[in-house]
This record gives structure tokens, sequence and C-alpha cells, in this order.
């Protein structure tokens, strides 16, 4: 592992952490996409999941015995942990409404509701199965600010590969 590169290894690790405390984690942003479309497409700086916002307690308990610290905390909206070796773990903290959607409050007051069938994707990461947002809602989540670099990568994946249709800033 590269010094604060997120790796494949790198996500298996984290995701087996939670998954040993009974932390139900959704892949978000690039290796969400990555995993998706199975294969890595790029480098990654971070990893990105959604939890429900309930279980930060846990989570935050079972990582800082690997040496993961809070660097970020926008509570309610997210939550970020880096580790010794510089790997960041960017959590979109939910709460889970009656039909399956994820209600993250937003810094500036309003919310975004991840809704119920963007939870119901399933990805690939380094030959393991893991859980991932949705294509559509990966999408839709890549608007609402100015895209960098990766962002248009990861668009471009989203677009050849699983028929998304690009809107501005993106075609």
């Amino acid at each position: 592992m590269q010094n604060g590169i997120m790796t494949a290894l790198s996500v298996n690790e984290i995701i087996t952490i939670l998954k040993k405390t009974d932390v139900e984690v959704w892949l978000d942003g690039g290796w969400a996409v990555d995993a998706l479309f199975k294969k890595q497409t790029r480098e990654h700086e971070d990893l990105d999941v959604v939890v429900n916002i309930n279980q930060i307690p846990i989570i935050k308990q079972s990582l800082s015995s690997k040496c993961f610290k809070v660097t970020e905390d926008e509570l309610p909206t997210r939550l970020v942990m880096t580790d010794t070796k510089n790997r960041r773990i960017d959590f979109h903290t939910v709460t889970f409404d009656n039909e399956g959607g994820g209600i993250q409050k937003l810094q500036d007051g309003r919310t975004y509701r991840y809704p119920p069938h963007g939870f119901i994707g399933f990805g690939e990461v380094g030959g393991q199965k893991v859980k991932c947002l949705t294509a559509e809602v990966q999408a839709e989540c890549h608007y609402g600010y100015q895209p960098d670099d990766k962002d248009r990568h990861d668009m471009r994946i989203l677009n050849r590969y699983f028929g998304i249709v690009l809107k501005n800033p993106y075609i």
C-alpha cells in the first residue's frame, strides 16, 4: 500500500473490520463506481461509504483499534477517519426512513434522501463482493457541485458501462 492511497486490499480490510462489528456499509464515490464495474479504473485517495449514523460509536471504536482516528467531524452530515498510513475513510451518515431511504442532514440545514433502490447495489473489489450504491444513485450524487477530473472519469464509466445519461456539467 502506498501512503495516502486507498487500495483494493485496504478497502476489503476496512469492510471486513466493520462487518465483524455488524456495521452495514455501502460504498459510495469512486470506489463504488469501480466496484460496480468490477475493476479498478483509477487511484483513490480515500474510501467513501454510506452508514447509519447510529453506528458511528461502534465504527469509531472498531477502527480506533486499527489506528484510525477522527480527523474531520461534520456530523450529522459526515465523519472522516484517517490512520497512521494516511488512509482516509469518509463516512456519509444517514438515518433510514420507513421506506428504506437514507436521509442525510446537510451542513446548510437541508437534507438529501438516498432513495431506497440506491441501497440494492452490489459490486466487487479485489475479488470480494461488496455492497454499494447503484449506478443511478452514484450519478445523482455527482451533481450539485463543481466536478474535478476524478468526477468526470467516474461519470464516463457510469455512462459507458451502465447507460447513465449525462447532464451538465458532464456533457
